[in-house]
């Protein structure tokens, strides 16, 4: 597991290499074990993603010995979510990591502030849920719907993570799990994430690794 924590004021540092690394990106991608033209990716992701939508968390668990349960909780613990938080979940379709946020906006107790303004600050709170599969965010909806989530706070979008919607400046967090390695041009979903970010903002990805324990590995 990889897990990263990245501010935005970094990002001095970041968008030369970004603007850098884009002009060297080649015309092969890869995908799975194979090289594929750069053109050819997204579609063959979305493909994948459609057939697997309904069962991408057991696909998750087999690739993981479920261990990406945990890694998702501490994922949101590092975020350290807080009511009326403006966030981005990337990739994030089926609502895994969007319910968890949540969840855990929910559970804060602010014992200071008399209930009604604990209302309205919990009424602020925009989690939005971008992925480019519609497939994968039916499945999110419909969980969502069936765990009684408010309407309010979830917000479904589909887009691309190269090419996000989203205003300047205007997340406190941004999430990606599982997704990175499904962009075609990471060096523009990292400028993206940085564009949309408040100053301070926090980036964290979540992403499988390779395995150098040579039984471990085959496995």
């Amino acid at each position: 597991m990889a897990l990263r924590v990245v501010t935005r004021n970094l990002g001095s540092r970041l968008l030369p290499m970004l603007s850098s690394t884009s002009l060297l990106h080649s015309h092969a991608t890869s995908f799975g074990f194979k090289e594929v033209p750069e053109e050819e990716k997204s579609q063959l992701v979305s493909n994948v993603f459609s057939s697997v939508a309904k069962n991408y968390d057991l696909m998750n668990d087999l690739m993981s010995g479920g261990l990406h349960r945990l890694w998702k909780d501490r994922l949101v613990s590092k975020l350290n979510p807080f009511p009326g938080m403006k966030h981005l979940d990337v990739a994030g379709g089926t609502g895994d990591v969007a319910f968890r946020i949540l969840d855990t906006v929910n559970s804060i107790k602010r014992r200071a502030l008399q209930d009604v303004l604990e209302d309205d600050l919990q009424e602020e709170t925009r989690i939005y849920v971008c992925d480019i599969n519609p497939n994968m965010l039916n499945v999110g909806k419909k969980r969502a719907l069936e765990r009684g989530y408010p309407d309010k706070s979830l917000l479904w979008v589909e887009g691309d993570a190269e090419a996000l919607c989203f205003e300047d400046s205007t997340m406190d967090g941004y999430t990606i799990a599982f997704g990175i390695r499904n962009v075609t041009h990471i060096e523009k979903a990292l400028a993206e994430a940085y564009r949309v970010l408040k100053r301070g903002g926090r980036f964290l990805c979540l992403e499988l690794s390779h395995v150098d324990i040579p039984v471990f590995k085959e496995l």
